[in-house]
């Protein structure tokens, strides 16, 4: 987590810097605002990562000379064929259809997210299908 930490401090200082000189230069508070927020993107998570870090034991992918063995191990089951992740993006186009067609389609698109989730976890969980 050390080299997300650095990317992600590096890339709130840069912003910040930026935000210092639009400021003084633009003069106007619209655009100093959004470059604060993309300051603060990426200041609170490296900070986090960085506060995490220090805590955690490293990993292989922070070691300069990882091995083989060092990143071996049991990743996780995961189900091999699967219909939820597809239905979860219907369910989010359902939802981006509503901008269109009304909001009589945020009740199905969420429906479709909600059980997707949930059939997802639970297929997850049993290693199969449902």
């Amino acid at each position: 987590m050390k080299v997300e930490h650095k990317i992600y401090l590096g890339l709130g200082a840069f912003f910040s810097l930026i935000v210092i000189i639009y400021w003084l230069w633009a003069g106007e508070s619209g655009g100093a605002t959004m470059l604060l927020a993309s300051a603060l993107l990426g200041l609170v998570p490296g900070s986090y990562l960085g506060w995490w870090a220090k805590r955690m034991s490293q990993r292989p992918e922070d070691v300069d000379e990882p091995t083989v063995e060092q990143s071996s191990g049991s990743i996780g089951a995961f189900p091999t064929y699967t219909i939820w992740p597809f239905v979860m993006g219907m369910g989010a186009f359902m939802v981006a259809l509503a901008m269109v067609f009304g909001s009589w389609t945020l009740v199905i698109g969420f429906a479709f997210i909600i059980s997707a989730a949930i059939s997802a976890t639970l297929e997850s969980k049993r290693g199969g299908v449902i």
